[in-house]
């Protein structure tokens, strides 16, 4: 058994809402919302019963779905730990397109200096 850590920065400011927001409909049309994502969202207390609900019942296509998750996301708590379930739920390409602005990476994103810099570590096991 290998163990590997993915390790992924991102500046905690209002620059993440922010990023998510500018990104939306970019991002709604990658995210996978019915294999995990909302189940996660849910467990950490990112989304409520009713909202996975209305998310779900709603005969919508997926980037819809995706766009109504990313409606939910009001403050950067909720932002980290939506990192967070996108890691856990292998979507790792949406965390480092929202984390690298949509491709466009900042020039002070990993700048210690302007900011609180906190690292999400997710471990990866594969089995050989």
């Amino acid at each position: 058994m290998y163990l590997c850590t993915y390790v992924c920065m991102y500046e905690e400011s209002r620059q993440m809402l922010t990023s998510i927001t500018q990104l939306k409909n970019r991002l709604s049309d990658f995210i996978e919302p019915d294999f995990g994502l909302l189940h996660e969202l849910l467990r950490m207390g990112v989304l409520t019963d009713r909202q996975c609900d209305d998310i779900r019942s709603e005969k919508r296509a997926v980037y819809r779905r995706s766009e109504a998750v990313l409606d939910l996301l009001t403050s950067e708590d909720q932002c980290a730990k939506f990192l967070t379930a996108l890691q856990r739920t292998g979507q790792h390409h949406v965390v480092n397109f929202i984390t690298q602005n949509g491709g466009q990476q900042h020039n002070d994103f990993y700048r210690a200096t302007s900011g609180n810099i906190a690292k999400l570590t997710v471990r990866i096991q594969i089995y050989q």
